[in-house]
Protein backbone atom coordinates (compact mmCIF):
# COMPACT_ATOMS: atom_id res chain seq x y z
CA UNK A 1 0.00 0.00 0.00
CA UNK A 2 0.91 3.35 -0.49
CA UNK A 3 0.03 6.93 0.68
CA UNK A 4 -0.06 9.00 -2.81
CA UNK A 5 -3.75 9.48 -2.40
CA UNK A 6 -3.71 10.85 0.98
CA UNK A 7 -6.36 13.16 1.82
CA UNK A 8 -8.85 11.88 -1.14
CA UNK A 9 -12.10 10.72 0.78
CA UNK A 10 -14.34 8.12 -2.06
CA UNK A 11 -17.35 6.78 -0.51
CA UNK A 12 -18.64 3.56 -1.46
CA UNK A 13 -21.83 1.63 -1.81
CA UNK A 14 -21.57 -1.71 -3.30
CA UNK A 15 -21.57 -5.59 -3.12
CA UNK A 16 -19.76 -8.60 -4.59
CA UNK A 17 -16.61 -7.78 -6.81
CA UNK A 18 -16.53 -4.10 -9.56
CA UNK A 19 -17.25 -1.35 -7.13
CA UNK A 20 -15.72 -3.15 -4.15
CA UNK A 21 -12.39 -3.84 -6.17
CA UNK A 22 -12.32 -0.26 -7.33
CA UNK A 23 -12.46 1.24 -3.95
CA UNK A 24 -9.83 -1.28 -2.33
CA UNK A 25 -7.53 0.02 -5.36
CA UNK A 26 -8.12 3.40 -4.03
CA UNK A 27 -7.59 2.68 -0.52
CA UNK A 28 -4.23 1.08 -1.47
CA UNK A 29 -3.50 3.87 -2.82
CA UNK A 30 -4.45 5.74 0.32
CA UNK A 31 -7.14 6.71 -0.13
CA UNK A 32 -9.67 7.37 3.01
CA UNK A 33 -12.42 4.87 1.45
CA UNK A 34 -15.46 4.58 3.60
CA UNK A 35 -17.99 2.11 2.92
CA UNK A 36 -21.60 2.27 3.61
CA UNK A 37 -23.20 -1.39 4.89
CA UNK A 38 -26.03 -2.00 5.59
CA UNK A 39 -26.51 -2.86 9.75
CA UNK A 40 -25.66 -6.59 10.03
CA UNK A 41 -24.21 -7.09 6.72
CA UNK A 42 -24.80 -6.98 2.72
CA UNK A 43 -25.53 -9.18 0.02
CA UNK A 44 -21.88 -10.72 -0.21
CA UNK A 45 -21.04 -10.06 3.81
CA UNK A 46 -20.71 -13.94 3.84
CA UNK A 47 -20.00 -14.56 0.60
CA UNK A 48 -17.98 -17.67 0.20
CA UNK A 49 -14.85 -18.93 0.29
CA UNK A 50 -15.32 -18.87 4.17
CA UNK A 51 -13.67 -19.68 7.56
CA UNK A 52 -15.28 -22.60 9.58
CA UNK A 53 -16.64 -20.05 11.58
CA UNK A 54 -18.46 -18.69 8.57
CA UNK A 55 -16.22 -15.34 8.22
CA UNK A 56 -15.86 -14.46 4.61
CA UNK A 57 -12.55 -14.38 3.21
CA UNK A 58 -14.03 -12.93 0.24
CA UNK A 59 -15.14 -9.68 1.84
CA UNK A 60 -11.98 -9.38 3.73
CA UNK A 61 -9.91 -9.56 0.88
CA UNK A 62 -12.37 -7.01 -1.32
CA UNK A 63 -11.90 -4.66 1.60
CA UNK A 64 -8.71 -4.23 2.77
CA UNK A 65 -7.56 -0.82 4.25
CA UNK A 66 -11.21 0.77 3.88
CA UNK A 67 -13.26 1.46 6.70
CA UNK A 68 -17.04 0.53 7.76
CA UNK A 69 -19.95 2.61 8.54
CA UNK A 70 -22.75 0.46 9.50
CA UNK A 71 -26.08 2.97 8.57
CA UNK A 72 -30.05 1.88 8.14
CA UNK A 73 -30.77 3.46 5.05
CA UNK A 74 -34.38 2.75 4.40
CA UNK A 75 -34.95 5.36 7.49
CA UNK A 76 -34.55 8.54 6.21
CA UNK A 77 -32.54 9.58 8.82
CA UNK A 78 -29.66 6.67 7.65
CA UNK A 79 -30.22 8.23 4.08
CA UNK A 80 -29.63 11.69 5.29
CA UNK A 81 -26.31 11.05 6.84
CA UNK A 82 -25.48 8.72 3.82
CA UNK A 83 -25.54 11.89 2.32
CA UNK A 84 -23.80 13.88 4.43
CA UNK A 85 -20.79 11.49 4.14
CA UNK A 86 -20.80 12.09 0.46
CA UNK A 87 -21.35 15.53 0.10
CA UNK A 88 -18.63 16.52 2.20
CA UNK A 89 -17.42 19.57 1.65
CA UNK A 90 -13.33 19.95 0.30
CA UNK A 91 -11.47 19.96 -3.00
CA UNK A 92 -11.00 15.92 -2.24
CA UNK A 93 -14.10 15.28 -1.06
CA UNK A 94 -17.10 14.29 -2.39
CA UNK A 95 -17.20 11.44 -4.45
CA UNK A 96 -18.74 8.28 -4.51
CA UNK A 97 -18.23 4.77 -6.48
CA UNK A 98 -21.59 2.22 -6.35
CA UNK A 99 -22.71 -0.56 -7.98
CA UNK A 100 -25.88 -0.63 -6.36
CA UNK A 101 -29.19 0.02 -8.67
CA UNK A 102 -28.87 4.17 -9.04
CA UNK A 103 -31.87 4.92 -7.57
CA UNK A 104 -33.72 6.29 -5.14
CA UNK A 105 -31.28 7.62 -2.05
CA UNK A 106 -28.52 6.40 -4.56
CA UNK A 107 -29.75 8.47 -7.45
CA UNK A 108 -26.88 11.00 -8.85
CA UNK A 109 -29.59 14.03 -8.95
CA UNK A 110 -30.79 13.63 -5.29
CA UNK A 111 -27.36 13.06 -4.51
CA UNK A 112 -25.89 16.49 -6.43
CA UNK A 113 -28.82 18.46 -4.85
CA UNK A 114 -26.42 18.75 -1.70
CA UNK A 115 -23.10 19.23 -3.74
CA UNK A 116 -23.19 20.42 -7.36
CA UNK A 117 -19.35 19.46 -8.13
CA UNK A 118 -20.21 15.57 -7.09
CA UNK A 119 -18.24 13.06 -8.87
CA UNK A 120 -20.28 10.00 -9.01
CA UNK A 121 -19.02 6.59 -10.82
CA UNK A 122 -22.39 4.21 -11.44
CA UNK A 123 -21.17 0.78 -12.00
CA UNK A 124 -24.12 -1.26 -13.42
CA UNK A 125 -25.37 -4.73 -15.43
CA UNK A 126 -26.14 -3.37 -19.21
CA UNK A 127 -26.20 0.50 -20.14
CA UNK A 128 -29.76 0.13 -20.42
CA UNK A 129 -29.97 -0.64 -16.56
CA UNK A 130 -30.78 -4.08 -16.86
CA UNK A 131 -29.07 -6.48 -14.69
CA UNK A 132 -25.78 -8.76 -15.41
CA UNK A 133 -23.42 -10.51 -13.87
CA UNK A 134 -19.61 -11.45 -15.23
CA UNK A 135 -20.60 -14.92 -15.73
CA UNK A 136 -23.64 -13.82 -18.02
CA UNK A 137 -21.78 -10.94 -19.55
CA UNK A 138 -19.01 -13.63 -20.44
CA UNK A 139 -21.51 -15.63 -21.89
CA UNK A 140 -22.76 -13.37 -24.20
CA UNK A 141 -19.27 -11.93 -25.26
CA UNK A 142 -18.77 -15.77 -26.89
CA UNK A 143 -15.07 -16.14 -25.01
CA UNK A 144 -16.90 -19.95 -23.64
CA UNK A 145 -17.20 -21.05 -26.82
CA UNK A 146 -13.89 -20.56 -27.81
CA UNK A 147 -12.48 -22.25 -24.84
CA UNK A 148 -12.08 -25.38 -23.86
CA UNK A 149 -10.89 -29.08 -25.66
CA UNK A 150 -11.09 -28.91 -29.31
CA UNK A 151 -13.11 -31.81 -29.74
CA UNK A 152 -15.99 -30.11 -27.53
CA UNK A 153 -18.24 -28.56 -28.78
CA UNK A 154 -20.45 -26.97 -25.71
CA UNK A 155 -19.29 -23.52 -23.62
CA UNK A 156 -16.68 -23.54 -21.14
CA UNK A 157 -16.92 -21.44 -18.76
CA UNK A 158 -13.76 -19.63 -16.76
CA UNK A 159 -14.04 -19.11 -12.67
CA UNK A 160 -12.26 -15.77 -13.02
CA UNK A 161 -14.36 -12.97 -12.83
CA UNK A 162 -12.32 -10.98 -15.14
CA UNK A 163 -15.21 -8.58 -16.52
CA UNK A 164 -15.66 -7.27 -12.24
CA UNK A 165 -12.02 -6.77 -12.14
CA UNK A 166 -11.71 -5.15 -15.42
CA UNK A 167 -14.52 -2.66 -14.36
CA UNK A 168 -13.24 -2.28 -10.97
CA UNK A 169 -9.90 -0.81 -13.03
CA UNK A 170 -11.98 1.34 -15.43
CA UNK A 171 -14.25 3.07 -12.28
CA UNK A 172 -10.90 3.73 -10.52
CA UNK A 173 -9.79 5.36 -13.95
CA UNK A 174 -13.27 7.23 -14.56
CA UNK A 175 -13.00 8.27 -10.81
CA UNK A 176 -9.63 9.87 -11.08
CA UNK A 177 -10.17 11.58 -14.66
CA UNK A 178 -13.58 13.18 -13.10
CA UNK A 179 -11.33 14.61 -10.50
CA UNK A 180 -8.68 16.00 -12.39
CA UNK A 181 -11.51 17.25 -14.41
CA UNK A 182 -12.99 19.23 -11.08
CA UNK A 183 -9.55 20.22 -10.45
CA UNK A 184 -9.53 22.17 -13.54
CA UNK A 185 -12.57 23.16 -14.44
CA UNK A 186 -15.27 23.19 -10.84
CA UNK A 187 -17.68 20.65 -12.47
CA UNK A 188 -18.44 17.71 -10.77
CA UNK A 189 -19.59 14.23 -13.17
CA UNK A 190 -21.93 11.11 -12.89
CA UNK A 191 -19.85 8.85 -14.14
CA UNK A 192 -21.20 5.57 -16.08
CA UNK A 193 -19.87 2.17 -16.42
CA UNK A 194 -21.61 -0.75 -17.83
CA UNK A 195 -20.29 -4.63 -17.05
CA UNK A 196 -21.13 -5.52 -20.57
CA UNK A 197 -19.63 -2.76 -22.29
CA UNK A 198 -16.43 -3.63 -20.51
CA UNK A 199 -16.20 -6.82 -22.12
CA UNK A 200 -17.38 -5.81 -25.37
CA UNK A 201 -15.01 -3.08 -25.31
CA UNK A 202 -12.26 -5.55 -24.30
CA UNK A 203 -13.38 -8.18 -27.20
CA UNK A 204 -12.99 -5.11 -29.50
CA UNK A 205 -9.61 -3.96 -28.43
CA UNK A 206 -8.23 -7.29 -28.53
CA UNK A 207 -9.06 -7.94 -32.11
CA UNK A 208 -12.64 -10.26 -32.13
CA UNK A 209 -14.89 -8.24 -33.10
CA UNK A 210 -13.12 -7.27 -35.96
CA UNK A 211 -12.02 -10.80 -37.15
CA UNK A 212 -15.32 -11.79 -36.70
CA UNK A 213 -16.86 -8.28 -38.58
CA UNK A 214 -14.34 -8.78 -41.02
CA UNK A 215 -13.88 -12.35 -42.10
CA UNK A 216 -17.03 -12.98 -41.16
CA UNK A 217 -16.10 -16.34 -38.91
CA UNK A 218 -15.29 -16.82 -35.23
CA UNK A 219 -12.42 -17.87 -33.89
CA UNK A 220 -11.83 -21.55 -33.30
CA UNK A 221 -10.97 -23.45 -30.14
CA UNK A 222 -7.21 -24.28 -29.67
CA UNK A 223 -7.48 -25.56 -26.03
CA UNK A 224 -4.22 -25.13 -24.46
CA UNK A 225 -2.95 -23.68 -27.35
CA UNK A 226 -2.62 -19.82 -28.09
CA UNK A 227 -4.02 -18.69 -30.96
CA UNK A 228 -1.99 -17.26 -33.69
CA UNK A 229 1.26 -18.02 -32.17
CA UNK A 230 3.17 -21.12 -30.06
CA UNK A 231 2.50 -21.97 -26.74
CA UNK A 232 1.36 -25.54 -25.46
CA UNK A 233 1.42 -27.33 -21.92
CA UNK A 234 3.43 -30.51 -21.13
CA UNK A 235 4.09 -33.44 -18.71
CA UNK A 236 7.44 -34.01 -17.39
CA UNK A 237 8.11 -37.59 -16.38
CA UNK A 238 7.11 -36.97 -12.39
CA UNK A 239 3.82 -35.88 -13.37
CA UNK A 240 3.83 -32.25 -13.04
CA UNK A 241 2.86 -29.96 -16.22
CA UNK A 242 4.45 -26.92 -17.32
CA UNK A 243 3.12 -24.20 -19.58
CA UNK A 244 5.58 -23.26 -22.43
CA UNK A 245 5.27 -20.62 -25.01
CA UNK A 246 7.63 -19.24 -27.89
CA UNK A 247 5.89 -15.99 -29.13
CA UNK A 248 9.29 -14.23 -30.36
CA UNK A 249 11.66 -15.52 -32.03
CA UNK A 250 14.04 -15.60 -28.96
CA UNK A 251 12.20 -17.82 -27.32
CA UNK A 252 11.41 -19.73 -30.12
CA UNK A 253 15.08 -20.25 -30.30
CA UNK A 254 15.96 -20.95 -26.62
CA UNK A 255 13.01 -23.51 -25.99
CA UNK A 256 14.28 -25.79 -29.14
CA UNK A 257 18.13 -25.09 -28.28
CA UNK A 258 17.07 -26.07 -24.54
CA UNK A 259 14.92 -29.78 -25.30
CA UNK A 260 17.50 -30.09 -27.93
CA UNK A 261 15.30 -30.55 -31.30
CA UNK A 262 16.67 -28.58 -33.72
CA UNK A 263 16.95 -31.54 -35.94
CA UNK A 264 12.93 -32.41 -35.62
CA UNK A 265 12.30 -28.33 -36.25
CA UNK A 266 14.26 -28.33 -39.15
CA UNK A 267 12.30 -31.52 -40.54
CA UNK A 268 9.04 -29.61 -39.93
CA UNK A 269 10.36 -26.61 -41.54
CA UNK A 270 11.03 -28.65 -44.97
CA UNK A 271 7.70 -30.54 -44.64
CA UNK A 272 5.69 -27.37 -44.03
CA UNK A 273 8.08 -25.27 -46.15
CA UNK A 274 7.79 -22.70 -43.91
CA UNK A 275 10.31 -20.64 -41.39
CA UNK A 276 9.82 -21.45 -37.97
CA UNK A 277 10.90 -18.00 -36.73
CA UNK A 278 7.66 -16.27 -37.81
CA UNK A 279 5.02 -16.69 -35.54
CA UNK A 280 2.08 -17.23 -37.19
CA UNK A 281 3.93 -20.04 -39.11
CA UNK A 282 4.63 -21.84 -35.56
CA UNK A 283 1.23 -21.53 -34.92
CA UNK A 284 0.29 -23.06 -38.36
CA UNK A 285 2.72 -25.72 -37.20
CA UNK A 286 1.56 -26.36 -33.84
CA UNK A 287 0.73 -30.13 -34.13
CA UNK A 288 3.83 -31.39 -35.47
CA UNK A 289 5.77 -28.79 -33.09
CA UNK A 290 4.37 -30.32 -30.17
CA UNK A 291 4.98 -34.08 -31.07
CA UNK A 292 8.52 -32.97 -31.76
CA UNK A 293 8.65 -31.59 -27.71
CA UNK A 294 6.35 -33.66 -26.26
CA UNK A 295 8.75 -36.56 -26.05
CA UNK A 296 11.70 -34.28 -24.17
CA UNK A 297 9.33 -33.07 -21.38
CA UNK A 298 8.37 -36.92 -20.85
CA UNK A 299 11.60 -37.89 -20.31
CA UNK A 300 12.61 -35.53 -18.07
CA UNK A 301 11.31 -34.51 -14.09
CA UNK A 302 10.01 -31.53 -13.48
CA UNK A 303 13.00 -30.28 -11.71
CA UNK A 304 14.88 -30.91 -14.88
CA UNK A 305 12.72 -29.26 -17.22
CA UNK A 306 12.98 -25.83 -14.69
CA UNK A 307 16.61 -26.03 -14.65
CA UNK A 308 17.09 -26.27 -18.67
CA UNK A 309 14.39 -23.80 -19.34
CA UNK A 310 16.00 -21.17 -17.08
CA UNK A 311 19.05 -21.77 -17.92
CA UNK A 312 18.21 -19.98 -21.44
CA UNK A 313 15.97 -17.90 -20.24
CA UNK A 314 12.71 -19.56 -21.80
CA UNK A 315 9.15 -18.00 -21.39
CA UNK A 316 7.16 -21.18 -18.86
CA UNK A 317 5.45 -21.86 -16.24
CA UNK A 318 4.44 -24.49 -13.70
CA UNK A 319 1.04 -25.63 -13.48
CA UNK A 320 0.21 -25.37 -9.27
CA UNK A 321 -2.72 -25.43 -7.09
CA UNK A 322 -3.17 -22.36 -5.03
CA UNK A 323 -1.73 -24.33 -1.89
CA UNK A 324 1.30 -25.15 -4.03
CA UNK A 325 1.86 -21.68 -4.63
CA UNK A 326 1.92 -20.52 -1.07
CA UNK A 327 4.06 -23.04 -0.33
CA UNK A 328 6.60 -22.79 -3.35
CA UNK A 329 6.26 -19.51 -5.31
CA UNK A 330 8.31 -16.57 -3.79
CA UNK A 331 5.87 -14.24 -5.88
CA UNK A 332 2.92 -14.84 -3.18
CA UNK A 333 5.24 -14.56 -0.61
CA UNK A 334 6.06 -12.39 2.36
CA UNK A 335 9.35 -12.16 0.29
CA UNK A 336 8.06 -10.36 -2.47
CA UNK A 337 6.80 -6.39 -1.60
CA UNK A 338 3.56 -7.34 -2.90
CA UNK A 339 2.70 -9.64 0.18
CA UNK A 340 2.43 -8.79 4.07
CA UNK A 341 1.20 -11.27 6.35
CA UNK A 342 -1.98 -9.11 8.23
CA UNK A 343 -4.14 -10.27 11.29
CA UNK A 344 -7.85 -9.75 9.85
CA UNK A 345 -9.70 -9.41 12.64
CA UNK A 346 -12.02 -13.05 13.16
CA UNK A 347 -10.30 -14.60 10.71
CA UNK A 348 -6.74 -14.68 11.49
CA UNK A 349 -2.86 -14.29 10.55
CA UNK A 350 -2.58 -14.79 6.61
CA UNK A 351 -0.43 -13.23 3.70
CA UNK A 352 -2.64 -10.76 1.93
CA UNK A 353 -1.50 -8.42 -1.39
CA UNK A 354 -1.14 -4.97 -1.33
CA UNK A 355 -0.64 -2.55 -4.34
CA UNK A 356 0.30 -4.63 -7.31
CA UNK A 357 2.84 -1.39 -9.22
CA UNK A 358 5.98 -0.47 -7.24
CA UNK A 359 6.63 3.06 -7.36
CA UNK A 360 10.77 4.19 -7.35
CA UNK A 361 10.37 7.24 -5.26
CA UNK A 362 8.02 6.02 -2.67
CA UNK A 363 7.55 3.98 0.43
CA UNK A 364 5.02 0.87 0.86
CA UNK A 365 3.22 1.10 3.79
CA UNK A 366 2.16 -2.24 5.45
CA UNK A 367 -1.08 -3.83 4.48
CA UNK A 368 -3.89 -2.54 6.21
CA UNK A 369 -6.86 -5.78 6.80
CA UNK A 370 -10.53 -5.27 5.99
CA UNK A 371 -12.51 -3.65 9.00
CA UNK A 372 -14.90 -5.76 11.17
CA UNK A 373 -18.63 -4.68 9.99
CA UNK A 374 -19.49 -1.21 11.47
CA UNK A 375 -16.55 -0.97 13.54
CA UNK A 376 -15.62 2.87 12.40
CA UNK A 377 -19.40 3.71 12.69
CA UNK A 378 -19.04 6.13 15.34
CA UNK A 379 -15.46 7.60 14.91
CA UNK A 380 -16.44 8.51 11.14
CA UNK A 381 -19.19 10.39 12.06
CA UNK A 382 -18.09 11.78 15.02
CA UNK A 383 -14.79 13.01 13.44
CA UNK A 384 -16.26 13.69 9.93
CA UNK A 385 -20.13 15.20 10.60
CA UNK A 386 -19.14 16.39 14.66
CA UNK A 387 -21.73 14.18 16.05
CA UNK A 388 -21.56 14.20 19.69
CA UNK A 389 -21.61 11.08 22.15
CA UNK A 390 -25.14 11.52 22.99
CA UNK A 391 -26.33 11.88 19.17
CA UNK A 392 -24.48 8.71 18.17
CA UNK A 393 -26.44 7.02 21.09
CA UNK A 394 -29.33 8.20 20.53
CA UNK A 395 -29.21 7.04 17.12
CA UNK A 396 -27.86 3.43 17.88
CA UNK A 397 -31.21 3.34 20.10
CA UNK A 398 -32.83 4.51 16.99
CA UNK A 399 -31.45 1.81 14.92
CA UNK A 400 -30.03 4.29 12.25
CA UNK A 401 -26.91 3.50 12.90
CA UNK A 402 -24.74 0.03 13.95
CA UNK A 403 -22.45 -1.34 15.98
CA UNK A 404 -19.39 -3.77 14.83
CA UNK A 405 -20.76 -7.61 13.94
CA UNK A 406 -17.70 -9.81 14.28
Amino acid sequence: MYELLQGMRVVEVSAFIAAPYAGLSLAQMGADVIRIDPIGGGLDYRRWPVTEEGRSLYWAGLNKGKKSVALNVREDKGREIAHALMTEPGPQKGMVITNLPPRGWLAYEAIKAKREDLIMVSVVGNRDGSVALDYTVNAAAGFPLVTGPVDYSGPVNHVMPVWDVVAGLSAVQGLMAAERKRQETGEGELVQLALSDAAFATLSHLGYVGEAEIKGEDRPKTGNHVFGTYAQDFGTSDGKRVMVTAFTPRHWQVLVNATDTADAMALIEKDQQCDLRREENRYAARGPITDALKGWFEIHTFDQVKSALDEVGACWGPYQSVTEAIANDPRLSTESPLFDEIDQPGIGRYRAAGAMMDFLGEDRVPVRPAPVLGQDTDQVLSEILGFSDGELGRLHDQGIIGNAVP
